[in-house]
């Protein structure tokens, strides 16, 4: 999958898509359900949106499955830790595991 992947299929599932140039945004109802994540480059400056690294809301137990399951797909982020959100290498997934994704996100935001 690649950034431009993803905003299609995202407009498939009919989740807003608030993207920039800069960085990837899908939302339902107004809540995020998966953005670019913002890597620290250098430890005193601003975050930079890597756009080939989508962080994607999810139930905190499946984050736990996906990460110990899959680390060559999922990434973990010490900003992450604790948080109902895991990060996907859009790479290494195919289309059908980013939509189950994408839903999950949809699912979790729909019960905030």
């Amino acid at each position: 999958m690649t950034p431009d992947d993803a905003r299609r299929l995202a407009a498939s599932l009919a989740l807003e898509d608030a993207s920039s140039e800069r960085a990837l945004s899908f939302l339902v109802a107004g809540r995020q359900v998966a953005w670019s994540w913002m890597e620290r480059v250098h430890p005193k400056k601003p975050r930079v949106p890597r756009l080939e690294v989508l962080a994607v809301r999810v139930r905190a137990e499946l984050k736990d499955i996906l990460l110990g399951d899959h680390p060559d797909r999922y990434v973990a982020d010490p900003h992450y830790a604790g948080y109902p959100a895991v990060l996907v290498r859009l790479a290494a997934v195919d289309e059908s595991e980013l939509a189950a994704l994408l839903e999950e996100g949809r699912r979790v935001q729909a019960k905030a």
